[in-house]
């Protein structure tokens, strides 16, 4: 049988991304070290280790976003490299992401690495609030079977994925779920994941008190900031560890990789802050992985990284990363979901992961030209996307074959 030609990073995005670095070549922090299954011993003299709230889990501040990863390879560099906590999802690459991380951590000490996984809910995209079907089983059923990818007895942390409503945190089948799970000993400690409202949501976490970790988009770029370092504060003085996700802002400041982001001084930059505990910047190479971990080196953002991030300039271009403001919604005559048209051409485009944006698109109903009959856009995006021509763009990719996407 001919092999299947995928489109991917080269065939859709049109430009020159790195490939995977193969087994056979090491990045220089690993050479000479055995990627064999030895237990993480004692603590990295070169890393910086923050305490994720009152859990009690003493963590270097770079982790593993796994998300995009699947050369199992550099998971398991990243493990012996003194990364602990590994972050996945159960709807990551369709399950393969959990499968993945569950084949390189099989013969490992259980106590050398923590992992971390998180369950989705039916939702109204629009408002972000459970729907009727919300329930404790609905959660547990899909649990069981990331646990089977994972080939564990428990995870380390347990999230309910994507909350973006003050209401939702309060959600008692939620709430339950992660309950059940920790007294069952499936899941050590319960949180959830958010990356819309953020502030608004974890204030709502501290007056629950019914969660132990929250992992929070949390970026140079978001317009909402001084707020959410103000939640976080909050919520890291009532004893919630929190995670970073998103630190690198969209990864590229035009669609044409012409201009990357400094990911490592947009890493420096949310790590600065003593409230978060730890980050999960996503990895899909090695000198990702070993550019990501020298972080822990100096924190201190030079003159020249302040200037990459444009920090200190009140313009600044808009990048690929959408703040999820939904200043958007309800500007559109046709009520197309602009923030999820938007998150799906970021993991086109920023994260170079094309199966990732087209399940985003696929929770939508619209045409693949969902524009096509509009000479004018009436939508005035907060960060000055020009949206009319992002949605013709990444509303393509959903009549392509989900076979043929990475």
């Amino acid at each position: 049988m001919k092999e299947t030609k995928r489109i991917g990073r080269r065939s859709f995005i049109k430009a020159g991304a790195s490939s995977l670095v193969g087994a056979a070549v090491l990045p220089s922090f690993l050479k000479g070290k055995s990627t064999g299954a030895a237990p993480r011993s004692g603590k990295k003299e070169n890393f910086i280790y923050r305490k994720l709230g009152k859990t009690g889990l003493e963590l270097p501040i770079v982790s593993m976003g796994v998300m995009n990863a699947d050369n199992p390879n550099l998971v398991a560099a990243a493990l012996d490299a003194g990364i602990v906590h590994l972050d996945t999802a159960h709807g990551y690459q369709r399950g393969k992401n959990e499968e993945m991380i569950g084949q390189v951590i099989k013969n490992r000490d259980r106590d050398s690495f923590l992992i971390a996984t998180k369950i989705p809910y039916p939702q109204n995209r629009e408002t972000g609030m459970f729907l009727p079907e919300t329930s404790v089983e609905s959660f547990q059923e899909k649990f069981d079977v990331s646990l089977k990818r994972l080939g564990l007895e428990y995870v380390d942390i347990l999230y309910i994925h994507g909350v973006s409503a003050r209401e939702t945190v309060f959600c008692e089948p939620a709430i339950k779920f992660l309950e059940k799970a920790k007294k069952e000993g499936k899941a050590r400690f319960g949180g959830f994941s958010t990356h819309k409202n953020e502030h608004e949501v974890i204030k709502a976490a501290v007056e629950s008190k019914a969660y132990d970790v929250i992992l929070t988009a949390y970026n140079f770029k978001q317009a909402n900031r001084v707020e959410l370092q103000k939640a976080i504060a909050e919520a890291a003085k009532a004893g919630i560890g929190i995670v970073a996700m998103k630190t690198l802002a969209g990864v590229y400041w035009d669609k044409e990789k012409q201009n990357p982001i400094n990911t490592k001084a947009a890493l420096k930059w949310a790590l600065q802050n003593e409230n978060i505990h730890t980050s999960i910047p996503g990895m899909t190479a090695f000198d990702q992985l070993e550019a990501d971990i020298s972080v822990m080196e100096a924190l201190t953002l030079t003159p020249d990284e302040r200037k990459d991030l444009r920090l200190d300039e009140s313009q600044t271009l808009a990048g690929l990363y959408c703040q999820q403001c939904d200043v958007c919604r309800g500007q559109c005559p046709k009520a197309v979901d602009i923030p999820t048209l938007m998150r799906s051409y970021m993991y086109a485009y920023g994260y170079r992961n094309t199966g990732l944006a087209q399940e985003t698109l696929s929770s939508l109903e619209i045409s693949s030209l969902p524009c096509s009959d509009c000479t004018n856009c009436s939508v005035r995006c907060s960060m000055g996307f020009d949206v009319r021509g992002k949605i013709l763009d990444i509303a393509r990719l959903k009549d392509i074959p989900s076979e043929f996407l990475t």
